[in-house]
């Protein structure tokens, strides 16, 4: 049972029409919650409502579920799709990835330092525990799975059961050199974050970096977006680039593109774990600190 004073956070979206943000506040008025963070977006392309409260309680301890209950009457009424969680509840997060390890490095490193509010249930690998001895990953439960053609569909399906074990609420591709299938895609829909080492929707597909200096370009980037069944296509949350020239080698485009890769998928997960990244179709409505 969360705390009665402890801070929540709501997140909805519904289509659009009068009165939502007034039947919103007076629930949480009826149950003595105060109101300390508000943002909202009209979407006039999609017709669709978004909104992201953070309010705490500072009434009477009544029963969390009663408030529950009566926003859920709210929420049928107005359609919403909604989350409501206290602030404190960590994110499950499970970690998978391949050989280039900058962005597992990074992720490890900003939640040992408490920049990312997580908690991390799990990295899967196909590469052997030494390839990131160097990494301190004590505490977190370590799995090897390796990858070959034959068993690829045997593999993916140890990952899910690993995820489905862990309860993990997000998945994070940091830098993961394989191609989930379809069916696996569909599961994770909305909680897996892929980082591209490329400014999407540029550059798709094998070696973005060595595509982007064969054509010359002044500028580099990557791309945190949700993982979809169609490649590279899901919704973007984050991006980032950096200027180049034309002294920079392929080398050298990669080197500075592990920095922005770093740099973009630790904002979109933060952005997820904050509950912050609400979808809208093919896009992402994104609420600012």
């Amino acid at each position: 049972m969360p705390d009665a004073h402890a801070q929540h956070i709501l997140t909805l979206s519904c289509p659009n029409r009068p009165g939502i943000v007034a039947a919103v506040a007076t629930c949480l008025f009826r149950h003595g919650c105060n109101i300390l963070d508000a943002q909202q977006f009209d979407s006039l392309e999609t017709g669709q409502f978004f909104a992201r409260i953070v309010f705490d309680r500072v009434g009477a301890a009544e029963n969390y579920e009663a408030l529950r209950e009566d926003f859920s009457c709210i929420a049928e009424e107005f359609s919403f799709v909604w989350q409501m969680r206290a602030r404190a509840e960590k994110k499950r997060v499970m970690i998978l990835v391949s050989k280039s390890d900058h962005c597992l490095v990074d992720l490890v490193y900003r939640w040992r330092i408490g920049e990312l509010d997580m908690e991390p249930v799990g990295i899967i690998a196909n590469h052997r525990r030494e390839t990131y001895a160097h990494i301190d990953l004590e505490g977190i439960p370590f799995h090897y799975l390796p990858v070959m053609r034959e068993t690829k569909m045997e593999q993916e399906a140890d990952v899910w059961r690993l995820i489905r074990e862990a309860r993990a609420d997000v998945v994070v591709l940091a830098r993961y050199m394989q191609v989930l299938s379809d069916g696996l895609a569909a599961k994770l829909s909305g909680r897996c974050i892929n980082i591209h080492h490329s400014f999407l929707p540029g550059f798709k597909g094998a070696k973005p970096y060595h595509q982007a200096h064969a054509r010359g370009v002044k500028l580099i980037g990557a791309t945190a977006h949700y993982v979809t069944s169609d490649l590279d296509e899901g919704p973007i949350i984050e991006q980032d680039v950096e200027t180049i020239s034309h002294r920079d080698t392929p080398e050298d485009l990669v080197r500075k593109g592990r920095d922005i890769e770093r740099r973009v998928l630790a904002r979109a997960l933060r952005k997820h774990i904050e509950d912050r990244v609400l979808l809208d179709g093919q896009k992402t409505v994104v609420f600012a600190d």
